[in-house]
This record gives C-alpha cells, structure tokens and sequence, in this order.
C-alpha cells in the first residue's frame, strides 16, 4: 500500500547523501519534496501540515546529532514523525473487570466488519479467551449467515436469534447476547453491527442505541484502508456521533496510496488497534506504528517476521530440530519437507522478504516470487522415496528421470535442487562446528581448499539454499550498494564475516 510513499521518500533521501551538513536550503527543499509525497500520498491537508512543521523545527533545532550525515538525520527525524503520526506506540484492549468484556464494531457497509469480526474473535482465542460473536446487523442481506459462516471457521461461537434480512431488534439481541454469555462463561463480546454506504440518521440512531445497551468497553471503528480521505471523514462522524475508542484498518494489503492510514489516528485522536493484511482470518495482528514506520521508510519489519516464525514453527518441531543440530544428526530431505511447510504457514514468500531491511529496493524482484517455487520442490522431493528422502546421494541418473517425470519438472530442476541442497547439508554441519557442537566438519585434506572452507565456497561463508527450480531466491541487483538503502546508515549493525571465521576454525582443527 505504502510502496509509492516509499518511493519517493527513498528518492528524497538520495539526494541528500553526500552532504556535509544541513543548510537552511536543503532543509526549505526536503521539507517541500516529502510534503508534495505525503499530499500524493492521500494524507489529509492537517496532518501533512503539522508534520512538516514538526520536521522544519528539529531538522534546524539542537535535537539533530552531529554524528550523523544530513541524508541520517533527516531519516531519522522522518521515521520518529512517522511514529508520532501513526500513534506513538501499540496499544492494548481494554477489558473489563467483571467479564464479559464487550467490543463493539461499527462502520459503513462493504468495510470489512464481519470478516474482521471472525479475525478478532480467533485472535482472542488464540490468547486464551472465550469470544462469543453477535449477530446485530439484521438489515444487510445474509449478514446473519455471513457471520456464522466466519464465526465456524475462526471456532468461535455465535449468537443469531434473529434470521436478519430486515427482521428483528438489534438493539435487543446485543442486549440478550450479554445474559447469554454470561450463562455460557464467554468473557468477551463482539458484537457485528450494522452499517450503510453512507452516514444517515437511522444507522447513527441504532449504533448509538445498541451502545447504551451493552455499554462496550470497546467501540472500534473498521476503517477500509483503501478509501482514502473519505474513511477520515466518515471516522469522524462516527466519533462525534458514537464515541469511538479505537480503529481497525482493514484491506491494508490493498494498491492504495495509504493516506487514511496516515491520517486516521492525528485526525480522530483515537488509536489504531489491528490491522487486517489479507482475506484469511490468520491476516490479522496487532498495529505497531514504529514498525510500520519503518516499512515505510524502506527499513523492513524483522520482529513481526520474527513473531510470525515463531507463531508457524510449533515448539515440538523447533525442540526436534534443535536436538537434531545439537546431536550432530543429518539434515535430511524430509526435515527440509517439514521446515518448508511451517515457512508457508507464515504467508507468500514476498510479502515475508518485503519484510527483511533494504528488500524496498528489490520490489521488480519481490513481484517476480510466487509459491510456484515451493510447489515444484515440494512436488520433487514427495516424488521421491522415504530412503532416497534421508540419503539423497543414492539417487542415479534414471531415478532422477522419473523423480522429474513424476513431479512435471525438469531433471535439471531435479539435479538444481539436490546440489543446493548438499550445500544446505554442508552449512548445518558447520554451524555445528562453529558452535563447538558434535558432528563437527574434519579438515579437508585437499591443500587445493586449505584456504577455502567448502568445496567451491571460495571463503565467502555460508549461503541459503536458494536456487528453487524455476529461479532462485532474489539478489542485490549488480553494482548495488547495500549501505546505500534507505535507513542504513542509520542502523548499522556489525558486519560477521562468517568465511573468515570458518577458515579460522578450520585451521584450529588441522593444527590439532
């Protein structure tokens, strides 16, 4: 959504490096350039304002370090505002003392707030609670049904005494919905309101109503991330007329300029609570402004990667694969069959690489990927037998035709894959022996590699087994300079030459 705002923020950026420091010029000129890029952006005209205001007051105060290069300073002024603009920090629920903890949705028709229902009940439970759904949109055409269809697949229960369709009191269902999840121990409440496509009485009149019945603790409002400028406006009607007290964005996934997104929280004064990133109920999480911040800015999200990881790969087969590395055990074509489905768990290759810092300059790149590639490997190695699957090296030349036939690839993507994957073997070893595990790689004998680690790794340290047949995993575009994207300088991190720390090791061995 933020790809043409990172853009031209990153262009901006640009060319200022090279500078010696900041001058009243440069400062007059960077300010108008992000000012045309958030206004392009769709960012309301107050918003635009006052950050362009707070950026000219700390580009020329006592706030900017001296350690840092124009192109620095300006990154980080920008990223810190971004932060400021998106909210400051994450904030949680509030729930309710006794439960059951009520959260009411609200917003026009067509925003998303019955699918994001079922996504938040199953977030809720995926942290222990016992949501219960409601279903008080009785006026749009098979809303009832909708929500119990989203509501079977999150597993989550739902209230629906009314058949909807224009019949039955929402006010009264909402207000039945807390007695019935009292009975049946449900500790919180969301209930599915209705909405139009445009802001009327009627539909203020009956949110407002079933507000005083179930007094929430929560009234969210679902904002379609790709509307633009009218989602703000329509924000605040909501929260003149009901009182909103927070904000989900949803289709934030979409091709839009993601101005609503950056004007919603300065506009409202409300937070951004969550975020629904994609059609599944799993495309769902938590709104963390500085890590959106920072995707803006090209700087890449790796804790929500991180957490993703954590949440796809289960800890038995994290316990299975640590013992598997500390006991010296080979990797196998099947281990690999297993780490392949959990990355596929976390979502489509290219959106997971987008996260990773500097991928913003790869984006022709990105847009080639497609799980095409986890398919034809996944088809290769089912292809193969439960032995050829633990030792690869007793596949010949006519077991790898038919593997190929079998799996409608070439035997050239057959051959690609077991080679790169012989190099993923090599690489667990040596994290072994880096680790002074067992299982530790003996000195090669060959003075040839004396100085090289690996056979043909020439010293460069250890690689991910890319290359999937069909293309490989993405590289630096040639002449690129990694130090050169948006936000590194900023954040640096030292550099490990594994190579050189592998050849140390290796001659360590040799002398013993």
């Amino acid at each position: 959504m933020f790809d043409t705002l990172s853009d031209r923020l990153s262009g901006i950026f640009t060319k200022l490096r090279g500078k010696g420091r900041l001058t009243e010029a440069d400062i007059d000129a960077t300010a108008r350039e992000i000012r045309l890029a958030l206004l392009e952006a769709d960012v309301a005209l107050p918003v635009v304002k006052a950050f362009i205001h707070r950026l000219k007051e700390r580009a020329r105060g006592s706030s900017v370090s001296q350690a840092l290069n124009p192109a620095q300073q300006v990154i980080k002024i920008v990223h810190e505002e971004l932060i400021h603009v998106l909210g400051g920090e994450a904030r949680r629920l509030n729930f309710a003392k006794q439960p059951p903890t009520v959260i009411m949705l609200a917003g026009l028709q067509g925003a998303g707030k019955t699918t994001l229902a079922g996504k938040l009940a199953r977030w809720l439970k995926a942290q222990g609670s016992q949501p219960l759904l409601v279903a008080a949109d009785l006026q749009r055409p098979n809303a009832v049904n909708q929500l119990q269809v989203v509501g079977q697949r999150a597993g989550v229960e739902v209230y629906a005494p009314e058949p909807g369709n224009g019949v039955g009191d929402p006010i009264a269902v909402a207000k039945e919905s807390i007695e019935h999840a009292r009975r049946h121990m449900r500790d919180i409440v969301i209930v599915d309101t209705a909405g139009r496509l445009g802001i009327d009485a009627e539909m203020m009149a009956q949110a407002v109503g079933i507000r005083d019945a179930v007094d929430p603790d929560e009234i969210i409002f679902v904002i379609d991330a790709m509307v633009g400028q009218d989602a703000v406006a329509t924000a605040e009607a909501f929260r003149d007329g009901v009182g909103i007290t927070g904000v989900v964005l949803s289709k934030l996934d979409g091709d839009a300029r993601g101005g609503a997104a950056l004007s919603v929280r300065e506009v409202t004064g409300q937070p951004i609570l969550f975020a629904s990133t994609g059609e599944k109920l799993e495309d769902f999480d938590v709104f963390h402004p500085d890590r959106m911040a920072s995707r803006i800015l090209g700087m890449g999200d790796v804790l929500t990667l991180i957490e993703q990881a954590e949440a796809a790969f289960d800890s038995d087969q994290k316990e299975k694969m640590t013992a598997k590395l500390l006991g010296g055990e080979q990797f196998t074509l099947e281990d690999f069959l297993e780490q392949l489905a959990a990355v596929r768990k976390m979502g489509p290759i290219s959106n997971m690489l987008s996260m990773m810092p500097g991928m913003g300059q790869m984006k022709d790149q990105l847009a080639e990927l497609d799980d095409k590639h986890f398919d034809r490997v996944e088809a290769i190695i089912r292809s193969m037998t439960p032995t050829e699957r633990t030792t690869p090296k007793i596949i010949n030349g006519s077991r790898r035709a038919r593997i190929a036939r079998g799996s409608g690839v070439t035997v050239m993507d057959v051959n690609q894959l077991l080679n790169r994957f012989e190099n993923a073997q090599k690489m667990m070893k040596q994290m072994g022996g880096m680790m002074g595990l067992p299982g530790r790689r003996k000195a090669t004998k060959s003075p040839k590699n004396k100085r090289k680690g690996t056979k043909g790794g020439g010293g460069g340290g250890p690689r991910m087994p890319g290359g999937f047949p069909g293309g490989g995993m993405p590289q630096l575009p040639p002449g690129m300079d990694p130090s050169a994207m948006p936000g590194a300088d900023a954040f640096k991190a030292p550099r490990l030459d594994f190579g050189k720390l592998m050849r140390k090791d290796k001659d360590k061995d040799q002398d013993k």
